[in-house]
């Protein structure tokens, strides 16, 4: 945000508005399609359709995450996060709640595109507000925040849609239908900011796409690589946990969902809480490699685990390694890029996370079906295991100067010090 972020009336009542719908926002960001993964069959069923179309009907939104992000992201930086985010929350709201009278398989894909272009804008320009908003130690404490509303809302949501669609598999999608009063909320809750640096004649001749940004700054474009990699590493696990309780004997939905939500999510809910204090004890380094020991621990005991008991342990590491790595990769970003391109780098995260997210089902689904479900995770495993060992060449970023203000640690106050 910029000087101009806090009006000269605004009161602390202000920031508290903004940090709650930002927060609320972030619980949608990242489930469009994890809300409706529970009733998928019960939706290829009624829709007569395939394994293969029902499941792009949960990834849909990632592929138009990705396509939209970068243009979502020079919105954010020329009109500031508030307006797009508005109507991103609007379009989230009508795109996903459109399923409650869609009864035909192409529409329901195109409204699913449509929920995605939503989606990016919810991501995008909540991120880039959280981050325009806080600074130092302050920014710290609301991205752990952050990361424990997005983990609460992966598991709120589905286990909400998981109850609603016993009565009809339409019912779910009334969830997305949040996105509208909450887009409401965000006009009146949110400042009236301009973008960053508006005022500055040298940081308008600065900005530019997001090529040139990533031309200027390559530690972004390793950190977005990560994106990609980690996530399509990790969307093994998502995709092959049903399948494989499934051969352990647990065939009940129930079970599996809170088996694959609730563990995971809590992981990460209580890493978010404490988020915090574990980047002032060990720095944003030493974290990330945490994350990755993680994950390879988590796909090598999924590959090799023989009972549901010591299967247990899966969601639990992967949680702990989400809870870290989500705040500590967006952070990271953001101090690589200067704050009038924030909106740009932002969505080049959106654009790496989901796309990663989209194509991993394409690369690793034939290879389980040729091998095994135990092969395709010991060679994500070895995947993050490489991460790993290139994490060790990641050095602690310095701390920005902005960050040593005082008042820092106020969550009412804008970086420049006023309250928003």
């Amino acid at each position: 945000m910029s000087a101009d972020a806090a009006g000269s009336g605004s009161t602390p009542r202000t920031g508290r508005a903004s940090l709650t719908v930002l927060l609320l926002a972030s619980t949608l960001g990242v489930m469009g399609g994890a809300t409706i993964a529970p009733i998928i069959e019960v939706v290829r069923q009624a829709l007569d359709v395939g394994s293969t179309a029902a499941g792009l009907v949960l990834t849909a939104h990632s592929l138009a995450i990705a396509l939209v992000g970068p243009l979502v992201g020079r919105a954010t930086d020329r009109f500031g996060p508030r307006l797009p985010l508005a109507a991103g929350l609007g379009v989230y709201g009508l795109g996903g709640g459109a399923g409650l009278v869609i009864d035909s398989y192409p529409v329901l894909f195109a409204s699913r595109l449509v929920l995605g272009v939503g989606a990016a804008a919810v991501f995008i320009c909540s991120t880039a507000a959280l981050l325009g908003l806080y600074q130092g130690q302050m920014r710290d404490t609301v991205m752990g925040w952050r990361t424990t509303a997005t983990t609460a809302g992966g598991f709120l949501y589905p286990l909400t849609a998981g109850a609603l669609g016993n009565y009809s598999w339409h019912a779910p999608f009334a969830i997305y239908l949040i996105g509208l009063p909450l887009g409401a909320a965000t006009l009146f809750a949110l400042p009236r900011a301009t973008p960053a640096g508006e005022g500055s004649e040298d940081a308008k001749g600065r900005r530019g796409g997001a090529v040139r940004l990533l031309r200027e700054h390559p530690l972004i474009l390793g950190l977005c690589g990560l994106w990609v990699a980690t996530t399509g590493l990790m969307m093994v696990l998502a995709v092959s946990l049903p399948r494989r309780l499934d051969q352990l004997g647990i065939h009940d939905t129930f079970v599996v969902a809170l088996y694959g939500t609730v563990l995971a999510s809590g992981a990460a809910s209580l890493i978010g809480l404490t988020y915090a204090k574990l980047t002032a004890r060990f720095g944003y380094a030493a974290l990330m490699r945490i994350a990755a020991g993680s994950w390879t621990a988590a796909l090598g005991l999924f590959a090799v685990a023989g009972n549901w008991a010591v299967l247990l342990l899966v969601p639990v590491l992967t949680g702990i390694g989400s809870g870290l790595a989500m705040p500590t990769l967006t952070v990271l970003v953001d101090r690589a890029a200067p704050a009038e391109q924030r909106g740009t780098a932002t969505s080049l995260q959106a654009t790496a996370l989901f796309g990663g997210q989209f194509a991993s089902p394409l690369l690793f689904g034939p290879l389980i079906d040729a091998t095994s479900i135990a092969t395709g995770a010991l060679v994500a495993a070895a995947g993050t295991a490489g991460i790993l060992a290139a994490l060790f060449r990641l050095r602690e970023p310095e701390r920005p100067a902005e960050d040593a203000a005082p008042g820092r640690d106020d969550p009412h106050q804008t970086p420049t010090g006023r309250r928003a």
